[in-house]
């Protein structure tokens, strides 16, 4: 009865001492695990203790004879040794759980101890006192003489710091206890109690697996003793091989049905209303998507896949943006809010149309046409935002009382203002200034004001034009970005007044520098 251990897998009592090894006395049983003991020494009496006051009176029961039986008087060694925070009982009892539970069980480790150690408390004094000790395998002050540490700390002190972390320990447990909610009754791991009809989570196993009917094939086999491999021949008998030809094929089954059990856990497919709540929120287009990439999700984590699908979803979504705006551009749209208008009443148009059919239009193979209007096409909000994201704050804060949109359109391919005037370029005498535009002129987007204006009056067209741009700035970054007019005339290989036009222009703009002034 001296010795009390708690039991494994206990729970620590909030009133104790946070578990751990306790001493009573077999006389009185008073808790005698903080206070000097007595301990008979004789083979007749094991583990048997006694508090000093019944030592002192000489009372005895069971085998014990006071009078003839040696003792030990056995003192707690509440001192620091290897650690000013972890006294030398303390690391008695840790040696002595890992011994008795093994490393890697410091919870258990940690009840054995008491005091209210946690179990990552435990962990990281060992391996920092034992494991990481310059002096491996022995602690760094195992030397019987090394007493700095606990000559640094007086045993009074020491103990008031222990007190005092068991106290406010005891209180945070007590607190959390009072404060955590009372946990709902588990529900029975059966199919009908869950989202997924099927899955027991208590077994982590469906009402039907995949290759449900495996087990069938080696359910009645067996394998005998006398099995095996031949010794005369070095290979399996016949029926052997057979047999694990069939485990082999079982196996393989197995390991496929894990494999798809792994992709359900690990990407959390079994919270199906939450699933199918953020499948409903995405369009047509998204989930087809979606369900495109579904089988990249067995070689990717989550994690992984998640971050896959949204940037695949970002990257269709630019495209059907870019797909909208060239739509535009060829119906002659250049403005944001233009955009707007045409899609409103593009969808309205085809309402229209829809409606307008009567109840006895017939197809051509003499099926009525459905009276339910057709639904518009549907647009991710995301693409909206790469086209027209800012539309209606600015239609908000300029449309007029009649309900009007004459706003200050945004144009498509914006173009930074130049902070000084533009140059004018003079028309050539005798030619007609070309009306140039985006249908008859291609790359006429590319180019900014200025230069549209001096294509229209030089009858140049956008493309020719950016080539000879490029062959005159690749030859001014060889001459330190100067040129003459007859070298511009040169490369261009125009007409020499159009030549001569493009040359000052570009030195208008600051592009070139004259030679010739130099």
């Amino acid at each position: 009865m001296g010795l009390i251990t708690k039991a494994k897998g206990a729970p620590r009592d909030a009133s104790g001492a946070g578990g751990g090894v306790k001493y009573i006395c077999n006389v009185c049983s008073n808790d005698i695990t903080s206070t000097v003991r007595i301990r008979c020494a004789s083979k007749q009496c094991a583990e048997y203790d006694l508090c000093v006051p019944c030592f002192a009176q000489g009372k005895q029961n069971l085998h014990h004879d006071a009078r003839t039986h040696p003792y030990q008087v056995i003192e707690p060694h509440s001192i620091p040794i290897f650690d000013e925070g972890w006294g030398a009982d303390e690391e008695l009892l840790l040696l002595e759980g890992a011994e008795q539970y093994g490393l890697g069980s410091w919870a258990d480790v940690a009840d054995h101890i008491g005091g209210y150690r946690e179990k990552d408390e435990v962990r990281d004094h060992y391996i920092n006192t034992y494991v990481d000790s310059p002096n491996f395998p022995l602690p760094e002050r195992a030397s019987p003489g090394d007493t700095r540490l606990s000559d640094s700390i007086p045993r009074e002190e020491f103990q008031a710091r222990k007190r005092r972390r068991v106290e406010e320990r005891k209180e945070a447990i007590a607190a959390a206890a009072t404060t955590a909610p009372t946990p709902a009754k588990p529900t029975s791991s059966v199919p009908s109690c869950h989202e997924v009809a099927g899955f027991m989570p208590g077994r982590l196993e469906f009402e039907s697996e995949y290759f449900n009917e495996a087990e069938e094939a080696v359910q009645h086999m067996q394998f005998s003793p006398d099995e095996g491999i031949n010794v005369d021949t070095g290979t399996f008998d016949p029926e052997t091989e057979l047999k694990m030809v069939v485990m082999t094929i079982y196996n393989d089954r197995l390991t496929a049905r894990t494999d798809r059990k792994r992709v359900i856990f690990n990407h959390r497919l079994l919270d199906y209303r939450k699933n199918m709540a953020i499948d409903k929120k995405r369009t047509k287009e998204q989930r087809d998507l979606h369900n495109k990439l579904k089988p990249f999700a067995r070689i990717m984590s989550y994690p992984d896949f998640v971050t896959f699908s949204e940037d695949l979803e970002k990257e269709q979504n630019l495209r059907q943006a870019i797909t909208q705006l060239q739509d535009w551009r060829r119906m002659r749209i250049s403005t944001l809010s233009a955009g707007e208008k045409y899609e409103g009443e593009k969808a309205s148009r085809l309402a229209r149309s829809t409606q307008a059919l009567g109840a006895f239009d017939r197809l051509p193979n003499g099926v009525s046409r459905s009276n339910k209007p057709a639904a518009p096409p549907e647009t991710a909000a995301a693409v909206t935002e790469y086209t027209t994201r800012d539309l209606p704050v600015r239609l908000s804060t300029g449309a007029g009382s009649n309900g009007s949109t004459q706003t200050q359109s945004t144009p498509l391919f914006e173009t930074s203002p130049n902070k000084f005037s533009l140059p004018s370029v003079p028309t050539i005498p005798g030619t007609t200034p070309a009306k140039w535009d985006e249908e008859n002129a291609p790359d006429w987007q590319l180019l900014d004001p200025s230069e549209r204006d001096l294509c229209s009056k030089c009858r140049l067209q956008p493309k020719p034009y950016l080539a000879i741009k490029n062959a005159i700035f690749a030859e001014a970054m060889k001459n330190d970005g100067k040129l003459k007019k007859k070298n511009v005339r040169e490369i261009s290989k125009i007409d020499t007044t159009k030549g001569g036009r493009v040359f000052e222009f570009m030195c208008d703009m600051g592009w070139l520098g004259n030679a010739a002034k130099t």
